[in-house]
């Protein structure tokens, strides 16, 4: 494989060592492995959140209403996106991206572990949750920083590693959902707040023991300048750009502002999406668990056991993969963080064969209401390369089409739903609903965020100004905040609205709002196509 002599040049000048797995540094895929076991814990997590709060203290639960339940998911999802915008100005400004990344990690470990001790007091899982808020914060933003900098800045594989690293939240996210979300409503809820927990801290580990090979990317803001870092952002700013005939100038105050309105436009409409698409994590779990058919009988049975299995062996298979490849590579020099690896890929693998043969000896086949979730993942990791080409040698349309096509096809999702709930008779509190229906207003959730979620990063990063990225990029996760919010308050009137109304109306509702918002940024785009003065 021909080496990429502009990014050798760039490593070296960072201090970081050249190898490359796949053709990208070995360092994207620590950061992939470190990403992975996050949101392992992470969508752990949330895949049982709900579940417990609402399920009967027989079943280890805490009996919550639906709507206290949903009230307290929407709160800790809204500030697990509040807290990057201060984890990362904490990272500029005083710790650096890797000695925040450690504390992050650190503190959502500690949260799981404490959420797992719920059975002796309460109080720790509210101490948990505290604890994953605040390390989420300062985790998330930084460890994306990371991989960034491992490429120049006009790299052509800079889009390609930022894909693969993608595939690891997506992989983790899937792991997590599916195995916490399988032993704790098969085995206890706090085995599964710990397990996520167990992975967490082996992510952890394996980034610590590496630290070092990342040379000078993401040290301590005073080490860089005392070693002279500052000097390519003097270079960056240093004099303005003459301005050719045709070109548009970026330095223009009218053309700033006219794009940072479209990136409001955008960030604005990007909550309805939110507010709906979250849904899946409350009222949706809600409706696997109480109004969803799940104990499968005969061929049913035996095919959603070969399915699952499969399901659970193919993302394993991959990322083992992926690790030999970086075993190759950085054995030698950092034998602890292959190793710390290693173990944590024992356990999974240990766990998911245990999962496979204990569904496949078991008497009764009933799918666990966290399991749907998994879908929103293997729908991504199977889609993402047809949207791109769709993209690339189809269709390209401007990035307030495609918002509203993700709007468009997110209310497809729950009128699926809705329709699929039309027999369930009002306020009645269970039903036994087809699964189809639930896997088939995922699979419309997910084309939904495929157009509208890396569309929506790719046109803030390309719409503002570059000293107002971070800011801006804030402002995004901060949409996604009250979103969650203002959508777990409405999430938790499916009781109300349900008994006045009935179910079909409850998830009516959550297509009625991102279909008139769709509607609404149709009849904008002429206007904010042209305010973006010539950003695709």
């Amino acid at each position: 494989m021909e080496r990429d002599q502009q990014l050798i040049s760039h490593l070296k000048k960072q201090g970081v060592d050249d190898k490359m797995v796949m053709g990208h540094p070995a360092g994207l895929l620590v950061l992939f492995f470190t990403e992975m076991w996050e949101r392992f814990s992470y969508y752990g997590m949330r895949a049982l959140l709900t579940l417990f709060l609402v399920s009967t203290l027989a079943e280890g639960g805490w009996e919550w209403t639906r709507q206290e339940a949903m009230n307290l998911y929407g709160w800790y999802t809204g500030f697990v996106y509040l807290t990057p915008i201060l984890g990362g100005i904490i990272a500029d400004k005083l710790t650096g991206y890797r000695k925040a990344i450690l504390i992050g990690a650190l503190m959502m470990t500690l949260g799981h572990a404490s959420m797992a001790l719920e059975i002796f007091d309460k109080n720790f899982f509210f101490i948990g949750l505290g604890l994953m808020i605040l390390g989420n914060g300062m985790f998330k933003p930084n460890i994306s920083t990371m991989v960034g900098q491992l490429y120049p800045d006009n790299s052509s594989k800079k889009d390609a590693g930022y894909t693969i690293f993608y595939m690891g939240i997506n992989a983790g996210a899937f792991l997590g959902m599916m195995l916490c979300g399988y032993i704790g409503e098969k085995v206890g809820w706090h085995y599964g707040f710990g397990l996520a927990g167990v992975f967490m801290f082996f992510g952890m580990l394996q980034f610590y023991f590496a630290r070092t090979y990342f040379g000078r990317i993401g040290l301590d803001p005073k080490l860089l300048a005392v070693q002279g870092e500052v000097q390519d952002e003097i270079e960056e700013i240093g004099g303005k750009k003459e301005v050719k005939e045709g070109e548009v100038d970026e330095e223009n105050p009218k053309v700033i502002r006219d794009r940072l309105i479209v990136v409001g436009v955008l960030i604005f409409f990007s909550i309805f999406f939110w507010l709906s698409f979250e849904q899946a994590g409350g009222s949706m779990n809600i409706f696997a668990l109480d109004y969803t058919q799940r104990v499968l009988e005969g061929n049913a049975a035996v095919v959603f056991k070969w399915v699952d299995a499969a399901l659970t062996l193919f993302p394993l298979i991959i990322v083992t993969a992926v690790l030999f490849g970086l075993a190759k590579k950085l054995f030698k020099r950092y034998p602890a963080t292959i190793i710390a690896t290693s173990i944590s890929f024992v356990i999974i693998w240990y766990l998911g064969l245990w999962k496979i043969i204990r569904e496949f000896t078991a008497l009764e086949t009933e799918v666990v209401a966290s399991w749907f979730q998994i879908l929103n993942s293997f729908f991504i990791i199977t889609l993402a390369a047809v949207f791109s080409k769709i993209w690339e040698k189809v269709w390209n349309p401007s990035g307030p089409v495609k918002f509203a096509m993700g709007l468009f096809l997110l209310g497809i999702g729950f009128v699926v739903l809705a329709y699929g709930s039309k027999d369930i008779p009002q306020g009645a509190a269970t039903a036994s609903v087809s699964m189809i229906w639930l896997i088939a207003a995922y699979f419309f959730h997910t084309t939904g965020e495929l157009c509208l979620s890396p569309v929506g990063l790719s046109y803030v990063s390309k719409l503002s100004p570059k000293k107002l990225v971070g800011l801006i990029f804030g402002l995004w996760f901060a949409s996604s905040a009250i979103a969650n919010i203002i959508g777990s308050r409405i999430g938790g009137l499916i009781d109300h609205i349900s008994e006045t109304y009935s179910m079909m109306h409850f998830f009516g509702l959550f297509a009625a709002l991102p279909w008139t918002a769709a509607l609404i940024l149709l009849l904008l785009t002429p206007m904010l196509k042209k305010m973006m003065h010539g950003i695709r």
